[in-house]
Order: C-alpha cells, then structure tokens, then sequence
C-alpha cells in the first residue's frame, strides 16, 4: 500500500486509505462553497479513431468502488464507452483550489438502480430522456418540444426508463487528489492498482 512516512504526510485533507471516502468529503465540501453544480464533471472518451472527446456531464453517486453517471447509451459518450469500456474524468472547484482527477474501466448501470434513478427526475427531465436522440442533428428546438408533447400523451406522467437510458459506473485504476498549494507548489497524491481487484499503490507526485 504505501510506506509508514508516506502516511505521515497524508493528514487533513488527504487523510485516509480509502479513495472514495476521501473523494465524498470533498465533494460534501464543495456542496457547501460551489456556486452551481458541484458534482460536475469533465468526462473525457476516445472515439473508433483514438479521438479524444471531452464534455460536462453530472456525477450522482460516489459508491465504495465506484463513480455513477447517467446519460442516453446511443450518445457519443455512450457509444464510445461502449467501444473502449474505459473513461477518465476531472472534478474541479475553484471555490476549494482543488480537484480528482479519476481513470477506469466502465460497465452499465441498467438495473433497479437506474430505474430508481430515472423515477427521482422532474417529468419533463423524464421525457426529454424519451425525446432526445442525443448528439444526433436537431432541426429545431421546436421539434424537440413537440416530440415532448407527444412522449407526454402517450406515456402519462410516469414514464418507464427508456431502454437507451441509464447509468454508467466508472471503476478507477487510478485517482489522483489535488490541492492549491503556494508558488504552485501544489500537493498530489495517487491511488494507483493494476486491476479493479488490486490493493491501491498510493504516491506523492511532483506539482
């Protein structure tokens, strides 16, 4: 794991073994100082090519293995998951000088968490999920708006989880933990393992 001096310098903030935990205090944190959506995060993927795609997505849970987002399956991101089976992500905030940077493996959320999931959004969240074919071209708002109206009549106001919607789980074999420091010399440390299995190796970096 890490060597008895190593964990002599993790105090305060960095404090602890466990990733997840850490990276729930944080975020508890940042709910208290962050203007708008503090669970934001910066999801990156690559696409058939290698391709690096980058986009604002929003984290709803941190489990204690795992990292859960939602999203359309038949979106870019959803389709090149689906390809890599791997995703990496930054969660930042400027109101705490600091940041988690995570890389994994992904699976799909698709059981009676989603479900429950999808049952806890506003009704029109619900059906724009109906509505929207994700990153696909749009002719107009007013389109969408229409095809939202029609979702409305036909499902009522509890419409199931579309099959093409639900949760992905982001289990790291890395994550990285980052504070402001003075000069910019900032403090990091990472969690690094082999495999999802594996005990966490855990080092200072360089700033």
């Amino acid at each position: 794991m890490t060597s008895s001096a190593d964990a002599q310098q993790r105090t305060g903030i960095f404090a602890g073994d466990d990733p997840f935990a850490i990276a729930r205090s944080w975020l508890a944190e940042a709910d208290a100082s962050e203007p708008n959506d503090p669970n934001a995060i910066a999801l990156a993927t690559v696409d058939a090519d290698g391709l690096p795609n980058v986009r604002m997505v929003l984290l709803k849970e941190i489990e204690d293995a795992a990292f859960v987002f939602y999203t359309n399956y038949n979106s870019a991101k959803g389709q090149e998951i689906a390809q890599s089976g791997k995703a990496a992500f930054v969660m930042h905030w400027k109101s705490l000088r600091r940041q988690v940077r995570v890389r994994g493996v992904v699976t799909r959320e698709d059981g009676p968490q989603a479900d429950a999931y999808y049952a806890s959004r506003s009704l029109q969240s619900r059906l724009g999920a109906w509505a929207s074919d994700q990153s696909k071209p749009l002719t107009s708002r007013g389109s969408l708006m229409a095809e939202v109206a029609k979702l409305g009549l036909k499902h009522g106001t509890n419409p199931p989880r579309p099959p093409f919607w639900g949760g992905f789980r982001i289990v790291p074999l890395e994550i990285e933990f980052w504070a402001d420091g003075a000069f910019r010399l900032h403090d990091r440390f990472r969690f690094q393992r082999r495999g999802t299995g594996d005990p966490w190796q855990i080092a200072r970096l360089n700033p």
